[in-house]
Order: C-alpha cells, then structure tokens, then sequence
C-alpha cells in the first residue's frame, strides 16, 4: 500500500471529522431538497453524474495553466492566465455539485469527502490570489501560488478518484445487474393484490412487483443510485421513492422522477400465466408493448422527467 493509500484509509477512520462532517451535510441537504436543485446538481438529466464532467473542465484548466507558466515563456503569460480564471469560475458549479454527491455519503466516505472538498478549496483561495498576484503584475508570486494550487488539485484529485474507482460512490448499483431473458415465475398472482408491492427473487436478480389499476409492473428492487431497498420505499402516484436519498422511480418505465439518481430502474416486462406472475427482460428490438400479450415496458433505458 502507497503513501497515498495509507492517506486515504486514515482519513476512513477519522472519527474526530464528523464533527464538522455530519452539521454540513445537513445543511447540504436541507439545501438541495427542492426537486429541481436535486435533479440539476445531481445530473438526473444528463444520465450520469453530472460532478465528474465539471471536475474535468477545472482540472483541465489549471492544468494547463500550469504547463503554459512552467514552459510557456512570456508570449504564453496571457493564455495562462485566462486558464486560470477558467478554472476559477468553474469550479464553483464543480464544487456545488460535487457538495450534492458528497450529502449522500456516510461515515468514512463522508470523511474522506470533506478532506476532497477542504483540499479543493484552499486551492481554489490559491489561485484566486495567484489571478490577484498577476494583475498586479507580480507575476512570480501569482505563478508561485498557481503551482501550490495545483499540488493541492493533485492530491484532491486523488482522493475524488479513490471515492469514485475504489469505493464505488455514485456508481450505478445495477449496472451489473441482468435480468432474466426467458419468462420466469416470481409470485403467486393472488399473493399481490390491488395496490401491493412485493419483492420477489427473479432468476437471482431482486424485482419489485407493484400492482397499479389491476397491472403489475415490475422494477429492480435496488436503487441504482445509493443501493438502496425500494421495497421500503414509498409508493405514490404510480412511482416508487427510495428510502435512503429519495430517488423516485416510475413503475411505467424506470425513469426519474426526481434525483439524487441520475441512472433509470432496470425495468421487466410482466405477465400473469398459470396464477404466477413471471417477468422478463424484453427481447431486443422489440417494440415495446408487442414483445408478448399483457406485458409492458422494455430494457433499461434513459427516461427522465
């Protein structure tokens, strides 16, 4: 285990962070609780998280900046500082949207977290005052401070990446998942009346089974935001809401309602044969609703709104 490594597995298990971890992600959240701040933060439009595309316009910036004031020479000076005021401006909706992800998380990710965001805005601060240092034409002092801006990117760099590649936070919890392609039984059909749910096992894969004006619609029963059980969850107006971060899922299609998910339920056609209820995953290139008699809905598939 690196250097970086140790780091990172420290900062798990810094307990004495929760102080301030725990108040700010209230806060955060209280903030984003309006459905359509949710859903903009969390890039519910745009079918993945939207703080990973910001995170490369910032990087890519001051990365840059630092290349130009490294080797560019004088002519490059201009270049280098229009670099860096683009990375300043945009790291403000990159570190809005990467506050949304980060309320979602618990404990050692939260910590490791709220060091990311520390580390982020103290070289934001740097590089404020390197875009202050260069106007005034001290243009050693502002590429000092630039460099110590971008060392601290670096190692925050690191640590978005080690919540994202080795814990896996805001990744898809179904995107593995596969759905059974043959119809296969899953519940008695009068085991699931009017207006009930039931999670039952299809194949290995969990699928929830709601019945809604005498159809069953069936969904993974995993959250692919957080993983969380929508069988807990709350069921109105024919969507279900997770019971962890909220994500709320039409049965008709998969498709978000509201975030903090921006990825759609994996979503099975259903039938009723012999008193079961079996589900499947459409075959492909089937249009949907002609796959077979009394079933619905196809593959997952990016439906938002």
């Amino acid at each position: 285990m690196n250097m970086l490594q140790r780091m990172a597995r420290r900062l798990e298990r810094a307990e004495a962070l929760d102080k301030a971890a725990k108040p700010l992600s209230k806060a955060v959240q209280r903030a984003v609780r309006p459905r359509l701040v949710r859903n903009m933060l969390s890039g519910t439009n745009l079918g993945h998280p939207l703080h990973p595309a910001l995170t490369d316009v910032t990087v890519g910036a001051w990365s840059m900046a630092a290349l130009l004031d490294a080797v560019g020479g004088c002519e490059a000076e201009p270049a280098s500082d229009l670099l860096v005021k683009a990375g300043v401006v945009s790291a403000v909706p990159t570190a809005l949207t990467g506050l949304n992800d980060w309320s979602d998380t618990l404990e050692g990710d939260r910590r490791v977290g709220l060091v990311h965001a520390a580390a982020n805005t103290v070289a934001l601060s740097l590089y404020m005052a390197s875009i202050a240092a260069r106007a005034r034409g001290d243009r050693g002092k502002g590429k000092a401070l630039g460099f110590a801006g971008f060392g601290l990117l670096g190692m925050s760099a690191y640590l978005g990446g080690h919540l994202s590649f080795t814990k896996g936070v805001n990744v898809n919890r179904t995107a593995w998942q596969e759905g059974p392609d043959e119809w296969t039984p899953v519940l008695g059909a009068d085991d699931l009346p009017e207006g009930a749910h039931r999670t039952a096992d299809a194949g290995g894969v969990q699928v929830l089974l709601h019945k809604i004006d005498g159809r069953v619609y069936a969904l993974a029963a995993t959250c692919s935001h957080m993983g969380g059980p929508l069988g807990d969850g709350t069921f109105e107006d024919g969507c279900v809401t997770c019971p962890w971060h909220g994500s709320t899922f039409r049965f008709s299609d998969g498709g978000i309602r509201r975030g903090p998910a921006s990825t759609p339920q994996p979503c099975y056609e259903t039938r009723v044969e012999n008193g079961r209820i079996e589900v499947r995953l459409a075959p492909e290139g089937v249009p949907e609703g002609t796959a077979a008699e009394g079933t619905h809905r196809k593959r997952n598939r990016v439906v938002i709104g």
